[in-house]
C-alpha cells in the first residue's frame, strides 16, 4: 500500500557519518522518515521549497524543462523500497505522441525524486513497508527549537 507524503523539512541530522549530515524528512501517516541526502541536494529541495529560483538551472530544474519540452509528465514520485539502509525510488511519467498515451518508469535517487516532485507539485508516496522500516514518530526528532545551533541549509528541522 501507498501513503502520500509531504516534505516536512530539510536540514541537517545525525548519522553513522556523525553530525552535519543533510536529511531531508518525509511526512508519511503519522510518522517521519529522514532520508539523508548530499548537500547540494539539500540545498536544490530547500530552493523548491522556498520557490526561490537559483541564478542559472540547477540540474532539477533543466530534467523538469526538458520533460516538459518533450510534451511530457511526471505523474508522481514513488519511494518504494529500503534495502541495507538504502532508499529506492521510481519517477512514473507519461507522454502523449500522436493520441496515444505513453507510460515510463524510471529508477531514481529518493533525492532527486523529491527534488523534482517539489518543481511539479506532483504526488510524493512511499509504500507501507518503507515507512513500516524507516518511519519514527516526530516526538524522536530535535528541531532547531530544541538545538542550540542553526543548522548549514537555510531552514528548520
Amino acid at each position: 500500500m501507498e501513503h502520500e507524503a509531504t516534505v516536512e523539512g530539510v536540514g541537517v541530522g545525525v548519522n553513522d557519518e556523525g553530525p552535519g549530515t543533510p536529511v531531508v524528512l518525509l511526512q508519511v501517516r503519522e510518522e517521519l522518515v529522514p532520508i539523508f541526502v548530499s548537500a547540494d541536494q539539500a540545498q536544490s529541495m530547500q530552493l523548491a521549497l522556498e520557490g526561490e529560483p537559483f541564478e542559472r538551472p540547477l540540474t532539477h530544474d533543466l530534467f523538469v524543462e526538458m520533460v516538459a519540452e518533450f510534451g511530457a509528465a511526471i505523474d508522481r514520485v514513488r519511494i518504494d523500497d529500503l534495502a541495507d539502509g538504502t532508499f529506492y525510488a521510481k519517477i512514473d511519467t507519461e507522454q502523449y505522441h500522436k493520441g496515444e498515451r505513453n507510460r515510463a518508469v524510471f529508477d531514481a535517487r529518493p533525492s532527486d525524486g523529491i527534488a523534482i516532485a517539489l518543481r511539479v507539485d506532483c504526488p510524493l508516496v512511499v509504500t507501507g513497508e518503507v515507512v513500516d522500516e524507516a518511519g519514527h514518530p516526530p516526538e524522536a526528532f530535535e528541531t532547531d527549537e530544541e538545538v542550540d545551533s542553526d543548522d548549514d541549509l537555510g531552514g528548520p528541522l
